[in-house]
């Protein structure tokens, strides 16, 4: 007398659509690249910035070469020194090199743009002047006259 059909019917799940999945990858990996900063060189000093109030950014950094002054510092993050050192690509020198260095990378750049080079010393808050003024000295010597110091934006 029942009509109803109690019989099990049997379904089957529709396969999942992966036409899409390269795109969405390739779109996650541009986007990595796009926002991720590769280091060009390790520091091998520890420095502190020191605070400013009047600070700018700067607008090419294309044309900045980066002097690093500070303590040398282990892989492991121990200070091996208390005297000042001059970081330049990797490897340290003495504040008489930086010109031989500056001129290497005055060579490597494009001639439109070795007018708009940079340098940019970032030391530690604690160097002593004299050898800042060390690398200022070799540094107009290399008529590398544009001279940036990196600070962090005082917060008062």
């Amino acid at each position: 007398m029942s009509r109803f059909n109690f019989s099990r019917q049997h379904h089957k799940v529709p396969g999942l659509n992966t036409a899409a999945l390269p795109d969405l990858i390739f779109t996650v990996l541009f986007f990595f690249m796009i926002v991720t900063h590769m280091r060009k060189q390790n520091v091998m000093v520890k420095y502190q910035v020191p605070q400013g109030t009047e600070l700018t950014r700067l607008t090419k950094k294309s044309t900045v070469s980066y002097i690093y002054i500070g303590r040398p510092e282990s892989p492991q993050g121990k200070i091996l020194s208390q005297k000042s050192r001059v970081q330049l690509n990797d490897k340290y020198v003495k504040p008489d090199e930086v010109e031989d260095y500056m001129a290497a990378e005055r060579s490597r750049m494009e001639p439109g743009d070795i007018d708009k080079m940079t340098v940019s010393i970032q030391a530690d808050r604690n160097t002593p002047m004299g050898i800042i003024t060390d690398v200022k000295q070799s540094l107009r010597r290399a008529k590398a006259l544009r001279i940036t110091y990196s600070a962090t934006e005082n917060k008062k």
